[in-house]
């Protein structure tokens, strides 16, 4: 079974939850291949949703150049940044956000839960589909045969809920559980003192976002 875990979670927390599960980090501070699987990493030419011939460096590149604040509009350089920092746009800088642009060349102006159905979640399974296979293959292989808990600095899967960041690590749990829903259940180990009813409810975990639709790419 696949689970998601803040990365600040402790160590021995985490082993207590998931005995014997193989534990990977996809954060942008991850040290090995499974940096890759960050919206920050700059795999390049990944397509700008709803902009024809226009390309990004990373997921995040395109979440942030497509933003509308009060005191300005989009921000295209933000689609060449391949260093994985300098890349988010905050209140604090350019005011209050209006929404996302739908294209660079859009006039329709996207409130946030929009943006993410149409912008954020394509653009990550996308480069997810095209850019790092390898990487969503090897995390199949061990899915088949351990408890898999990713790693993230955010938790949150509900993608109808502006109030906290959308956690990649949840939508890489959908994107594989669509393609291997024999995964869904499948649990190798539980805690020790997890008891009968809480084991059911982990068992049937998944994602608010596991919707196939999510995976058409409106670009």
């Amino acid at each position: 079974m696949i689970f998601f875990e803040n990365i600040k979670k402790k160590k021995a927390t985490l082993i207590k939850l998931y005995p014997e599960a193989i534990i990977i980090d996809v954060t942008s501070k991850s040290l090995d291949q499974y940096v890759k699987l960050s919206p920050f990493y700059p795999h390049g030419e990944i397509p700008v949703p709803f902009s024809e011939n226009v390309f990004s460096y990373s997921v995040e590149g395109i979440w942030q150049g497509l933003k509308v604040f009060n005191n300005e509009g989009i921000d295209t350089s933000r689609f060449l940044n391949k260093t994985m920092s300098n890349l988010k746009r905050t209140i604090k800088m350019f005011g209050l956000p209006l929404g996302h642009s739908k294209g660079v060349d859009g006039d329709d102006l996207l409130d946030y839960v929009s943006a993410r159905k149409l912008i954020y979640v394509p653009s990550y399974y996308w480069m997810l589909e095209h850019k790092a296979k390898d990487e969503i293959d090897q995390l199949i292989q061990i899915a088949i045969s351990n408890d898999l808990v990713l790693l993230d600095f955010d938790t949150n899967s509900d993608i109808e809920n502006p109030k906290k960041p959308l956690s990649h690590a949840s939508l890489i749990k959908t994107y594989i559980e669509l393609k291997h829903p024999e995964l869904v259940e499948k649990r190798f180990h539980f805690p020790k003192n997890v008891k009968n009813s809480k084991k059911k409810k982990s068992m049937n975990e998944t994602s608010k976002i596991a919707n196939a639709d999510q995976l058409t790419l409106n670009f």
